[in-house]
C-alpha cells in the first residue's frame, strides 16, 4: 500500500494546469448507456473512479477507446443490464447507472455502492423518483432491482418529483432516465452543482431537452432516443480550491489555468476573508499569500454555498491561521473524520455536535497519519505542506480516487513530496 512522505514548510510557486473534475466526468462519462451512437469526452482525468467506472461500463457491454486526449464510448451493445457489487463497492457514484439503465432497456439490476465512508447518502430519494416515473422497485439482497417493462412500450412515464433535500446524484440519476421517458418530468429541489449542469449540457448536445439547468427547477421533455456527441468535461472545482488554500497556508504565489472563477467564488471569498491576495484574469487565478492568515467561520451548504467538498481543507488552513474559528458541516454528518488526525500533527479542534471549532496557532509538527477519505487525504496532505519536519500520510488510495497526479503537480511548484510502496 502507498504512502506518501512530504517535507514541511517550503513555499509554492509556479503554474498549476487544473484537471477535469471527477464529479462531472463521472455521470457523464455514464451518460454513454442513454444511447447506441458514440460518446467522445475530452478533459477526463486519470483517477481511480475513471478507472472503476470505466470497468464498470465495459463489464456492461460499452466499447471504450482511449488516447492521450479523449475518451470514446459506444453503448450501441450492452451485455448486461446489472452491476455486480464487485465493481461498485468503492463508488458511490456507481448507482447513476440505475437511471440509464432502466430508461433505456426497461430494466435494471444495480448493487448498492459503496465509497468514503463520510456519513449516509441513501438513494432513497433516487428510489421514490424512479417508482413516480411509474418503475417498480425491490431490494432484494444488496440489489435495487428495477423494471418499467409492463408500462407502455417500456418507457418511464414523466412527472413532477419533489426531492425532500438536494441531492447531486439523485438529480443527475433522476434527469439521465427523464430524457427518455415519455412526457415531461419536473425536478423540484434539484441540486444546482456546476457538475450537474456540466452533464445536462452534455445530454442536450445529444439530443436531450432540457431547461432550467442550474436553478432548484430542472424540466425535461423525454425524447425517442438520443444520439452520440462530442463533450469536454469542465475543471475540478475542488482540485482547484486544494491548490490555492495549499498556496495560502504555506505562502508563495501560484496561478491556476484552465478555471472559471465564478464557479468557485464561495472559495475565493473565504480565501481573501483569511488575508490572501487574488487576481482573476480570464480561465486564470494567481493567490498570493505570506502565510499569516486570519481564522474564519464557515457553514457548507449546497452549491452556490460554500462546498463540503472543501472544508477539510479549510479546516487545516484555520489550525495555522491566527484566532479562533468555527466550522459547521451541513451536507454530511460524519465529515470530520480528519480531525483526530490533525490534532496528531498538533492541531487544536474540538468538536460539538456538526460544528469545530479550532484555536490557531501556527505551529503544526509532522507526524505519522491516516487517511481516511478523499478530501480527508488533501488536508492532511495541506497539513503536512505546511508542517515542520516530516510527515507520512498512509492509506493515500483515497487520494487516487479523486487528484491526478497530486504529488506530481505539487512537487513542480516547489513542494517535496515522495510516493513510498510499503
Amino acid at each position: 500500500m502507498d504512502s506518501l512522505i512530504i517535507q514541511g514548510q517550503r513555499k509554492l510557486f509556479g503554474d498549476v494546469l487544473i484537471s477535469g473534475a471527477k464529479n462531472a466526468a463521472l455521470p457523464i462519462l455514464i451518460s454513454s448507456l442513454l444511447t447506441p451512437g458514440k460518446l467522445v469526452l475530452k478533459n477526463v482525468p486519470k483517477l481511480f473512479d475513471i478507472q472503476t467506472t470505466e470497468k464498470l461500463l465495459h463489464f456492461l457491454g460499452v466499447e471504450i477507446n482511449k488516447d492521450e486526449s479523449s475518451i470514446e464510448l459506444n453503448a450501441k451493445l450492452i451485455n448486461h443490464i446489472d452491476a455486480p457489487y464487485d465493481l461498485v463497492k468503492t463508488m458511490r457514484a456507481s448507482i447513476l447507472v440505475l437511471g440509464p439503465l432502466l430508461s433505456r432497456f426497461s430494466k435494471a439490476r444495480v448493487s448498492l455502492p459503496g465509497g468514503c465512508a463520510i456519513g449516509s447518502r441513501p438513494v432513497d430519494i433516487h428510489i421514490r423518483g424512479f417508482e413516480a416515473m411509474g418503475a417498480r422497485i425491490n431490494i432484494d439482497q444488496g440489489y435495487i432491482n428495477a423494471s418499467s417493462e409492463h408500462l407502455p412500450d417500456g418507457r418511464l412515464i414523466g412527472t413532477t418529483i419533489n426531492m425532500d433535500q438536494v441531492t447531486v446524484t439523485g438529480t443527475e440519476n433522476l434527469m439521465m432516465a427523464a430524457t427518455l421517458a415519455r412526457g415531461e418530468t419536473i425536478l423540484d429541489n434539484a441540486a444546482k452543482e456546476p457538475e450537474v449542469v456540466d452533464l445536462g449540457n452534455c445530454l442536450i448536445k445529444m439530443g436531450a431537452k432540457i431547461l432550467g439547468l442550474g436553478t432548484k427547477k430542472i424540466t425535461i421533455t423525454g425524447v425517442e432516443s438520443l444520439s452520440g456527441t462530442k463533450h469536454a468535461v469542465m475543471f475540478d472545482r475542488i482540485e482547484a480550491g486544494t491548490y490555492l488554500v495549499a498556496t495560502a497556508m504555506t505562502g508563495g504565489e501560484i496561478c491556476c489555468h484552465g478555471v472559471d472563477a465564478d464557479k468557485i467564488e464561495a472559495i475565493i471569498l473565504k480565501l481573501k476573508e483569511a488575508g490572501a491576495e487574488i487576481k482573476i484574469n480570464d480561465e486564470k487565478i494567481t493567490i498570493k499569500s505570506d502565510g499569516h492568515l486570519k481564522a474564519i467561520n464557515l457553514t457548507t451548504s449546497p452549491y452556490p454555498g460554500f462546498p463540503t467538498d472543501m472544508q477539510a481543507q479549510f479546516m487545516a488552513m484555520n489550525t495555522i491561521a491566527k484566532g479562533t474559528s468555527e466550522i459547521t458541516e451541513t451536507i454530511f454528518e460524519n465529515r470530520f473524520m480528519h480531525v483526530q488526525e490533525l490534532v496528531r500533527m498538533g492541531a487544536n479542534i474540538d468538536i460539538k455536535k456538526n460544528t469545530a471549532i479550532i484555536r490557531g496557532d501556527d505551529k503544526l509538527s509532522g507526524a505519522n497519519v491516516m487517511a481516511t477519505d478523499l478530501r480527508a487525504s488533501a488536508s492532511l496532505v495541506l497539513a503536512a505542506l505546511s508542517a515542520k519536519g516530516e510527515t507520512k500520510i498512509e492509506r493515500i488510495y483515497h487520494l487516487d480516487r479523486g487528484y491526478e497526479m497530486l504529488e506530481e503537480k505539487f512537487n513542480q511548484i516547489g513542494a517535496k513530496i515522495k510516493r513510498v510502496n510499503q
